[in-house]
């Protein structure tokens, strides 16, 4: 073990590195601030910003983040990653945002958000068609459990269905998880940080929200609390949480980064009855307990195959009689 010289001249150890479970939870933890801080948008929008114009906030929330991005990385795609990077962009956020608003706009947001819980149990799905992955059951399954969770925490009685708004809801879900699945695959470039990377999303999906927002108009008046909540959409809300989402596609699991997306509707409900004095009835409590159960769940998968495999590969060759090895 190295060591150093301490003032009384005795030796003391250097600290041990983190273990790799250590360090795969500090990832975790960083990586689930991201839909924490995106469950804050529901509160920061309906309290701090103008009345609609939805598209101008959401335009508003990537284009100066990811041009921010670029200005203090200076760093440029270079060959394939320019039309890579305009793919991953205008999934992640330049398509899936205009959806959202689209199911939040024509569906109850309980049943919106609800259909957004949706994507673990897509991401499962296309990692084993674009990623080549084995089937997993447990995290199908904790998939569906975790959409009954946030179904038991958002939906109420005055859950309505649209069919406009239930196609924009389940796209949504689609192309947000085949955005985090190909950002898995392809990974980024040797040498480009997950600022960078994030600043080139955020730049591609808020270029191809520009023309929606225009459209969509400007709002007549910005005071002082609708600039902090711009700010905070796209600085907090943008920057810095695609900035932790990237990085943590990067070294982890995508369906275990997809299932902390649960968080997102989850702090939105949390809000709702801590800061706007929503009251959170029993049901509501054990969705919340489900969902979060669910998170959990997807985080790990079980062992036994793992094993059965080592003991498999560990057993000796058995030779029948009579035949060559």
């Amino acid at each position: 073990m190295t060591t150093t010289t301490s003032p009384s001249g005795t030796a003391a150890p250097l600290p041990a590195p983190a273990s790799p479970a250590a360090a795969r939870l500090g990832t975790t933890a960083l990586t689930a601030l991201t839909p924490v801080v995106w469950g804050t948008t529901y509160l920061v929008t309906t309290e701090l910003l103008p009345a609609g114009h939805p598209l101008f906030a959401a335009a508003a929330r990537a284009l100066p983040a990811g041009l921010l991005a670029l200005a203090l990385t200076r760093v440029l795609p270079r060959g394939a990653w320019w039309w890579r990077a305009a793919v991953l962009g205008v999934l992640n956020i330049g398509a899936f945002f205009p959806l959202l608003f689209v199911a939040a706009q024509r569906l109850p947001g309980g049943v919106a958000a609800t259909m957004g819980a949706a994507t673990p149990f897509v991401v499962a799905v296309l990692s084993v068609v674009v990623l080549g992955e084995r089937w997993s059951r447990w995290r199908l399954a904790w998939g569906g459990v975790g959409v009954v969770g946030v179904g038991f925490v958002v939906l109420g009685p005055d859950a309505g269905l649209d069919v406009v708004g239930v196609l924009a809801g389940l796209g949504g879900a689609a192309v947000m998880a085949l955005g985090v699945t190909l950002t898995k695959r392809w990974g980024r470039p040797p040498g480009v940080g997950p600022m960078a990377f994030a600043g080139w999303l955020l730049t591609a999906g808020g270029l191809a929200l520009l023309p929606l927002a225009l459209l969509d108009g400007v709002p007549a008046q910005v005071d002082a609390p609708a600039l902090g909540g711009y700010l905070w959409l796209g600085i907090v809300g943008g920057l810095v949480a695609y900035t932790l989402w990237f990085a943590g596609i990067r070294r982890l699991s995508v369906t275990a980064v997809a299932f902390l997306g649960l968080l997102s509707p989850l702090t939105a409900a949390a809000l709702g009855a801590v800061v706007l004095g929503q009251s959170l009835d029993p049901l509501q409590v054990h969705g919340f307990a489900l969902a979060l159960l669910a998170m959990a769940a997807g985080q790990v998968v079980p062992r036994r195959r793992a094993r059965a495999s080592v003991t498999r590969a560990d057993e000796p060759c058995r030779l029948t009689p009579g035949r060559a090895a």
